[in-house]
């Protein structure tokens, strides 16, 4: 699943990335308010960790564009401020939570973890699709009770999947969810992870609908 991080401070930024990258998360990030309503607004995320205080661009105003603008991706308020009324602005604009810094990592990924289920529908940080089930914070996977042992990149086309459980998943969308920018990955790097995935888990796990996408059928 891929995270845009929009914080000015580099010492933060590189914290919540580091956080991000060891529990499993793909992550863009951006150093001001309107780098990071551009990518926000025009690239797909799973959701974006944002800063109140940014420069040439405050974290309220981008919020509201987005919002005004149709953009419905969690929202997940960084603030240094103290003072609550801020903070109910930031809901009030459209976020969808708030952290107040300085804050622990254990508790970023709580409610990080937290913004992403309920947007698919989860209250728990366990999530369950037939008879499989993935806890997204020990990254395991149980089918029928019994562990499967997947690779990160496995675990992530699952918990992305997981997390659309219904909908059907376009490859390019998948992609960008699974695979860090960086990484050369050929072009049917998607399709032969898919069949290696499914090997583990059975075929009739993941659907395939011609010329749309991938579905989890569990």
């Amino acid at each position: 699943m891929r995270i845009l991080v929009i914080e000015d401070e580099a010492e933060v930024r590189a914290q919540i990335g580091d956080e991000l990258t060891r529990a499993g998360y793909l992550v863009d990030k951006a150093a001001d308010g309107e780098e990071g309503w551009f990518k926000g607004d025009t690239e797909s995320y799973a959701a974006i960790i944002l800063d109140l205080g940014l420069p040439k661009l405050d974290g309220l105003s981008v919020v509201r564009r987005w919002r005004a603008s149709g953009v419905t991706t969690p929202v997940l308020m960084v603030t240094a401020r103290a003072a609550w009324m801020e903070r109910v602005e930031g809901i009030d604009a459209g976020a969808d939570d708030y952290l107040p810094k300085p804050f622990y990592g254990e508790e970023l990924l709580a409610r990080l973890g937290a913004v992403l289920r309920r947007a698919a529908g989860f209250a728990a940080p366990v999530l369950s699709a037939g008879n499989i089930t993935v806890d997204t914070r020990r990254m395991t996977v149980t089918m029928n009770g019994k562990n499967v042992a997947l690779t990160p990149l496995e675990f992530r086309l699952l918990r992305y999947l997981m997390h659309n459980s219904g909908r059907v998943v376009a490859p390019a969308e998948l992609f960008d969810h699974i695979y860090a920018s960086e990484q050369n990955a050929g072009s049917n790097a998607l399709e032969v992870l898919v069949n290696r995935t499914r090997k583990k888990l059975g075929n009739a796990v993941i659907g395939t609908r011609r010329g749309y996408g991938y579905i989890l059928d569990a």
